[in-house]
């Protein structure tokens, strides 16, 4: 192992940490739901305002990032992440919870872009797709960590249990304090020459489709909790049931990215999305164990294009590593938080959440076209 893939195995355990805390708002929109009164649309609103909230403040961190080599900590971004994630269940107000939830994603938001943009200028293009997941994976992982010990709180306490949340994450941030750098600030980076622009139509269209994905990832990871409780499962068991479609991601961003290094990222991302779709039919439509190894290898397939098309981004626009970042962490995935709250209001509106969910297949059926739109050139066909 190099010391740059250190590095980058120490960032992904950074990475870990801070988004830990990102999951814990879907994993307790159950009780929310039950306790506070909040319709599936002021529910879904909530995860709206994180996401939205984070998607707006991360380009901005990256273009400053690029520009003027602007890092933030990540042991401060874990410490704002977990001190205002855990006090939301000692909220009774719902404009004091959005408060609260809208800081949090402030903490989100500072470590993307740099750390991101750190990652690829350690990566040659031959390895990028596998490398830029083994950096993605320690967020899935703290993903999928997050619902476990949100539900693992909650259920013992109920949700004023969550500050016990705050704890770990205090403690580790101090941590990460003493034994992590700044992330690598780009002073000594050669400028890009001037005959080299952004890439605007590929990424705009990058930004557009993944924002689509992200709709259908964090919608299914928003209600599918709510879902498994309506069909009867308990809701620590429903949360551990969601870490492991998570956990299956994690799985499917290392397969996925070492394997578009090989037959190509734009291959591999539309590959991908047409087989997510058929998994999550058979979810929504059946039920017992059937229905469970489905939702796995749900996440598995959607989840393994993430990385890839992160790397895509690099690649297409290698002189605003960190921009790139915080549009394809950032603003696309709050464009998927947008999408959750229309999930939410197709449900009320049908007073089904199952058909409301339907909406997921539409998103990844909307995505296909603009993934295959992005100028990106094809690795297998010109094999030929």
């Amino acid at each position: 192992m190099t010391s740059d893939t250190k590095s980058v195995w120490g960032l992904s355990a950074a990475h870990l940490v801070t988004d830990l805390y990102s999951p814990v708002l879907p994993a307790i929109l159950p009780l929310l739901i039950a306790e506070q009164g909040y319709s599936f649309f002021l529910a879904g609103l909530i995860v709206t305002v994180y996401n939205l909230t984070s998607s707006l403040v991360q380009p901005l961190v990256g273009w400053v990032f690029d520009t003027r080599g602007f890092a933030v900590h990540v042991g401060t971004s874990v410490a704002i992440s977990a001190i205002f994630i855990s006090v939301i269940g000692l909220f009774n107000n719902y404009h004091l919870v959005l408060a609260s939830v809208a800081v949090a994603a402030l903490g989100h938001a500072f470590f993307h872009p740099s750390a991101l943009g750190t990652v690829s200028r350690l990566t040659r293009d031959a390895s990028r797709g596998r490398i830029t997941s083994y950096f993605v994976i320690g967020g899935n992982l703290g993903y999928a960590i997050g619902p476990i010990c949100a539900g693992v709180a909650v259920g013992l306490m109920g949700l004023p249990g969550l500050v016990i949340l705050a704890v770990p994450g205090v403690a580790m941030a101090a941590v990460l304090r003493r034994v992590l750098p700044a992330p690598e600030r780009p002073e000594n980076r050669p400028a890009p020459a001037s005959s080299e622009r952004p890439a605007y139509r590929a990424i705009a269209l990058l930004v557009a489709a993944s924002g689509l994905r992200a709709w259908a990832i964090f919608g299914s990871v928003a209600y599918l909790p709510t879902v498994l409780t309506l069909r009867g499962i308990d809701l620590v068991t429903a949360n551990l049931l969601v870490s492991g479609m998570l956990i299956a991601g994690v799985v499917g961003q290392v397969v996925g990215g070492t394997l578009s290094d090989r037959y190509g990222r734009k291959e591999y991302t539309l590959v991908g999305l047409v087989a997510a779709v058929p998994p999550f039919l058979v979810f929504l439509s059946t039920g017992g164990i059937l229905s469970l190894i489905a939702l796995m290898i749900f996440g598995f397939i959607l989840w393994s294009t993430f990385a890839v098309t992160v790397a895509m981004a690099h690649e297409i626009a290698p002189g605003n590593v960190g921009l790139v970042s915080g549009l394809m962490l950032g603003l696309a995935v709050g464009v998927g938080g947008m999408g959750v709250a229309v999930t939410g209001w197709i449900a009320d509106l049908t007073a089904s959440l199952p058909l409301g969910l339907t909406t997921i297949p539409l998103a990844i059926g909307l995505a296909f076209p603009l993934f295959l739109a992005v100028p990106y050139p094809w690795k297998s066909l010109s094999r030929g």
